[in-house]
This record gives C-alpha cells, sequence and structure tokens, in this order.
C-alpha cells in the first residue's frame, strides 16, 4: 500500500493515526462483549475503518454526515462520548434514542450525524435536503452520504443523485465497495464494473479510491470537499475495500471464499498505516504503546459508566408524547373582517403564498409547480412572487423529495412536498412512514414537512389517479392527517399545518377544487388541528365523515327534509375529535361513518370501534359504516358511481332512522 503523506506534518498524521486506531480497538472489545451478550447485535467494520475515519476528519466539524452501520469511525471521529456512545449500544436511556433504537440508528445534531434507518438507500435523499438548506443559505458547505455496494441498488440511490446533479447541491455520495451486500456477491447485484461508471451518466463526476488507505481517502476528500465549497456540486466517490467479517455477526463469513480474506488481510488498514508512521519515524514503538494504552483506558471508562445505567423504565405517556415534536398551537384569527369570495383550490393557493410570506424559511417542492403552476394550477403565480429557489419544479422523485423535506428540517428550515396526486405517494412511502414519522421519536428531530395529496374519485380519473388512501396514514404514529372541506377550513388548516413543526398529510379533493367557494377572510388565519366542526345541529341521525363526504351528507340532508340530521366533519383525522365524536353519538344514538375510502381497513372502522366501545349505552342502533366499494375506483363513470358510497348513503340512512 502506498502512502503519499505530501505536506503533512508528523502531528497531522498521527490524529489520523488514533482516530483509525480508536474505532478498531473498540470493535475488538465489542466483539468480547457480544459474545458475552452484554450486546446484542454487531455490525463489524473491521477492515474498512479508512473510510469512515478518512471521511470524517477531512470534513468541518459542523459539516454533516450520514453513516451506515459500519461506520463506528465517523461517530469517534466526532469525538462523542464513549459513555453515552457506549449506552447508546446497550438500549440504555442515556444513549442517543433512549432505548427505542439500536446501534448507529439515530443522529446527533451536536455532532452533525444524521444516522441511518435499516432501509439504507431513504438517507441519499436526506443528505440532499440538507446540501439544498446550506445552498439556498448560500453556506460554503459540503454534505457526505455513505452508501454500500448492495444499498446502491436501491431507487432512492437512482433518484438522490439524479436530484443532487439537476440542483447543483454539494453533496459527496461515498460508496464504500466491499464485494458483498450480506452474503449476495456484485456479480450477483450489477453488471457494470465500478460505481464510476455511473457519474458521466448523471453528469457526476466521479473518483475511486484505494478505501484501505486513510491517508488517500482523507487527502481525496479534503480536497474534494473545498472544490465543492466554492463550486457547488455533487460527486460520486467509490472506495474500494473488503469487508473482513459478516454482515453482521450472526450471519458469518462462510459465503465467502477463503482467499479473499488472505489477500485483504495484507491490506488492512490499521496494520499499514502504522508501519507506514514506524517507517516514517513519525511513530515509535513507545509512543504506540502509550497511544493504545490511552485509549484502552478510554474505552474501558466508558463501558463502566454505560454498564453502570440502567435499562429503561417504560413510561407509557412519554412514549406516546415522544411520537411528536411537543407543539402548543395558538389559533390565529384574521387581523380584519375583510374578506372575499374564494373557491376550494384558491383557498389552498392563498394559505401557501401567505405562509411563504410568513415563513422565509419555507420552500415548495414538487412536479411541475412553478411556472406551470401544477397540473391542478393551485402553484400557479408563486414562482413569480417567491423565485425558483424556493419554488421548485423536482424530477419524478417522491422519495427523493419527501427525504430532501427531512434534510430541510434538520437544517431548521419548513417543506411542502406536492404529490401530483395522492395516488403516487406509493413511491415515496418509506420516506413517510419509516423517516418523517419515526424521526422525533427515534432521535428527536422533527420532519417539519407538509405533504400535499390531491385525492379522490368522480372525475373519471380511474385506478391511479382516484384513490382515497387517507387510511395508509392514519394508521402510522408520527404523522398528522387532515382533510378540509371548505374553502374556509381549507385555507385556515393549511396555515396550521405549516406553522406546525411535525409531518402533516394534507388531502385536498380534487372535486372540489373548482365546484365549491365560499366567502373566507383575506387574511392569515388558522384553524385548530383535531378538532371537528359540526356543519348542522339535528335530532333523528348523526352522520359523522369528512372531506367530500360532508357535501353528499348535506346533500342527503335535502333529499330528506323530514329528518333531522346531525353532521359532524372531522376535518382531522390523526388525531382525531374524541371528545366531538361523542357529543355527536350523544345528541342522536343512531350514526352513520361515511368516507370515500372502500369500506374493509377505512378510517370508519376504527371510529366504529372506539364508539362502541365507550360510548355503546349512548347508542340506539348498531354503528353502520358507508363507503366505496372494496374494489379498486373504476374509470367509466357509470361504474365509478357504482363505487362511489354516494347512493348506498340513502339507502342506510333510511333503514337507520327506521330501526
Amino acid at each position: 500500500m502506498n502512502y503519499n503523506r505530501k505536506d503533512y506534518t508528523d502531528d497531522e498524521l498521527l490524529t489520523l493515526y488514533k482516530a483509525l486506531l480508536k474505532p478498531r480497538m473498540i470493535e475488538e472489545r465489542m466483539l468480547v462483549l457480544l459474545r458475552q451478550g452484554k450486546v446484542s447485535k454487531w455490525f463489524s467494520g473491521i477492515g474498512q475503518e479508512a473510510i469512515s475515519v478518512g471521511a470524517a476528519m477531512a470534513l468541518e466539524p459542523d459539516e454533516y454526515i450520514l453513516p451506515l452501520h459500519r461506520n463506528l469511525g465517523v461517530f469517534t471521529s466526532r469525538d462523542i462520548p464513549l459513555g453515552r456512545l457506549f449506552a447508546q449500544f446497550q438500549g440504555k436511556t442515556t444513549g442517543f434514542t433512549k432505548g427505542r433504537d439500536r446501534s448507529f440508528h439515530f443522529g446527533t445534531k451536536e455532532h452533525h450525524i444524521v444516522g441511518m434507518i435499516s432501509h439504507l438507500g431513504p438517507q441519499l435523499a436526506v443528505a440532499d435536503g440538507i446540501a439544498l438548506a446550506d445552498l439556498l443559505e448560500q453556506k460554503e458547505k459540503v454534505t457526505l452520504v455513505f452508501s454500500g455496494d448492495g444499498g446502491a441498488s436501491e431507487g432512492d440511490f437512482h433518484e438522490a443523485l439524479n436530484v443532487a446533479a439537476v440542483w447543483g447541491l454539494p453533496v459527496i455520495f461515498l460508496v464504500e465497495n466491499n464485494g458483498y451486500g450480506l452474503s449476495t456477491p456484485n456479480n450477483e447485484q450489477f453488471k457494470f464494473r465500478h460505481f464510476i461508471d455511473k457519474g458521466p451518466a448523471y453528469g457526476i463526476d466521479a473518483l475511486q479510491i484505494d478505501g484501505n488507505n486513510v491517508l488517500e481517502v482523507y487527502d481525496t476528500i479534503r480536497q474534494t470537499a473545498a472544490s465543492m465549497r466554492k463550486h457547488p456540486r455533487p460527486m460520486l466517490i467509490e472506495a474500494i475495500t473488503f469487508r473482513m467479517r459478516g454482515h453482521e455477526e450472526a450471519s458469518g463469513t462462510k459465503y465467502v471464499p477463503q482467499e479473499l480474506f488472505e489477500k485483504w488481510a495484507k491490506k488492512d488498514p490499521v496494520e499499514n498505516f502504522e508501519k507506514f508512521l514506524l517507517d516514517e519515524l513519525v511513530l515509535t514503538q513507545k509512543t504506540m504503546e502509550s497511544i493504545k494504552e490511552e485509549l484502552r483506558t478510554e474505552i474501558e471508562n466508558g463501558l463502566q459508566e454505560a454498564f453502570a445505567e440502567p435499562m429503561p423504565e417504560a413510561n407509557r405517556q412519554e412514549e406516546l408524547a415522544d411520537m411528536y415534536q411537543p407543539f402548543a398551537q395558538q389559533v390565529v384569527h384574521p387581523a380584519s373582517d375583510a374578506g372575499s369570495e374564494k373557491r376550494f383550490v384558491d383557498a389552498i393557493s392563498d394559505a401557501i403564498r401567505q405562509s411563504m410570506e410568513r415563513y422565509p424559511e419555507l420552500v415548495l417542492m414538487g412536479q411541475d409547480v412553478a411556472e406551470y403552476g401544477g397540473v391542478f394550477k393551485v402553484t400557479e403565480g408563486l414562482v413569480e412572487k417567491f423565485g425558483k429557489g424556493r419554488i421548485r419544479n423536482t424530477p419524478l422523485c417522491e422519495s427523493a423529495i419527501l427525504g430532501a423535506g427531512l434534510g430541510m428540517s434538520i437544517r431548521g428550515k419548513k417543506s411542502i412536498v406536492e404529490m401530483q396526486f395522492a395516488d403516487f405517494v406509493t413511491s415515496g412511502f418509506n420516506q413517510i412512514v419509516n423517516n418523517l414519522a419515526k424521526s422525533h421519536y427515534r432521535w428527536g428531530q422533527n420532519a417539519d414537512v407538509v405533504v400535499r395529496m390531491p385525492t379522490g374519485a368522480g372525475t373519471a380519473a380511474g385506478p391511479f389517479h382516484s384513490q382515497s388512501n387517507e387510511a395508509w396514514f392514519f394508521h402510522t404514529p408520527g404523522l398528522k392527517v387532515v382533510y378540509p372541506s371548505s374553502p374556509y377550513d381549507a385555507k385556515g388548516l393549511l396555515n396550521a399545518a405549516i406553522e406546525d413543526p411535525n409531518p402533516v398529510l394534507y388531502f385536498e379533493h380534487k372535486l372540489l377544487y373548482r365546484s365549491i367557494s365560499q366567502e373566507i377572510p383575506d387574511d392569515y388565519y388558522t384553524i385548530e388541528i383535531g378538532k371537528a366542526r359540526t356543519v348542522q345541529e339535528g335530532e333523528d341521525l348523526t352522520i359523522i365523515t369528512y372531506g367530500i363526504g360532508v357535501h353528499w351528507a348535506r346533500q342527503l340532508q335535502q333529499e330528506l327534509p323530514e329528518a333531522s340530521l346531525h353532521i359532524l366533519d372531522l376535518r382531522t383525522l390523526l388525531p382525531w375529535d374524541q371528545e366531538a365524536v361523542r357529543a355527536a353519538v350523544e345528541k342522536t344514538g343512531r350514526v352513520i361513518i361515511l368516507h370515500e375510502d372502500t369500506l374493509t381497513g377505512g378510517i370508519g372502522g376504527e371510529i366504529a370501534a372506539w364508539i362502541s366501545e365507550h360510548c355503546f349505552e349512548l347508542l340506539d342502533a348498531p354503528v353502520a359504516r358507508v363507503a366505496s366499494l372494496d374494489t379498486a375506483v373504476p374509470f367509466a363513470p357509470p361504474l365509478e358511481q357504482e363505487f362511489l358510497p354516494k347512493q348506498r348513503l340513502r339507502e342506510k340512512a333510511e333503514r337507520m332512522l327506521n330501526y
């Protein structure tokens, strides 16, 4: 292995050596503790330390790094106290996740590290968001994100690199090519020879380095980062290395030919750099032993500190509360009585514009949202007012843009992400339910992202542009779900969603965009999230609904003038207003829960179960549900009308009234 020390001083080389040795010595100790049952799982980076250490040491301390589970050297190079790091490994309360997640599945703003989730690829887009925030603030910073060769097969890898290239984001994508994705060799993962071959296809510069040569890693990334700070752009760096142990210790290494271990043992990054320093007379045997003894003491002290900490005690209230960043909403009332007639679509546009004015850090991202104004023209005219920096057209890449929203949050910015149709959110589902929703619970990082979801049927748009998919997210702790039915609520709830520092799914029924209008305040105002609205008082039958269901219920009242219907608009689905539901049940004793979503697994089932459990004594009839058929949304209008619950609502209501 060839080392080129260039102009680096002895002190700089010794600092690099200490940083390289530290994770190796910790790993050796962890393997002993694993056999003793004192840690439950370990992903070994032995043989790959030069990449983590070289990369972390090459960046400025306040530049973000997004590592994976074999990058212990990133954490140790950022001087995380070992007692707390070891407490994290053991699931102790004093770790970074209060015992809620394992090993390196955490982040720390203090040390500018954003840890992984097990899906690997989504973190690449988070790096894009962090870099975008720096770019918008004109800060000369870079962000570095790790990927393995296996994880690079995921679609998130493509999306993140493509977005970074298109937007000129200063992200270093560092691929650790160690030959295997768990047990699957690279020749069964991809057909290209090297990852640097991918760079030109994205319009990205690419470099290949010896991942076992800590000096080459450090020097290359240091120079690359310096250039990128002055001329922002992404860079793809492939570090050639080898994993000397299993994917994790339990998986073993029987699938790897023995000759590979023999070959790569000769390229051990610690032993080779140590020998180089001894030959250069930078390091002596005495100094080396002194450094090792000092590290040994630090490691043992950290372990004793972690061992002394008790295991966490479960606290139900704390567990539930930590799913969300604490936020006490203060409802904002309009400053004046002035108002004007606005359609549903105009009310939403009004809210976006006023929130953009109110929050200079707010950025809107989505397909065709800039000059084109979005496919429904909700964002028309905004780019002229706020510029391309804040109103950003995106490639077709739902996952990358949602992940970028989380990255922006890490840097203290707010995001609105528009799904062109709610149906397309499936392409970014993982980011929402596993990254945005769980981030605060895991390590205290909120996801200040509003996801706008044009939804619903009735426009003969077929199975892929008409779905009602709010129930998918209603089931996910950590999210909030809002679904307005009127222009007044649309504006007030969207403003409130943007104000809220937690991730909010905001559903907009497409059929309402231009079919309803209402006089609403011209000024900025908000509506309380989690608060239902009584649309009309009634004595005979309660209909609990939301979105377009509110209009179906009101139409039913016109069709049944002799009946007195009590209509409750939930407005917020997560959290939903249990107190208002109870009062509505008590009002009539007969309840229909109505929604456009399909019947099985819909939100109505959960609310019906809650009513049966908590309001049974108030009921005069079984709780009924009216919803769409359990099919995909059909295209032809006659089929679509049969699919929707509107015509079945009257039949169910008449039966309930006569019960």
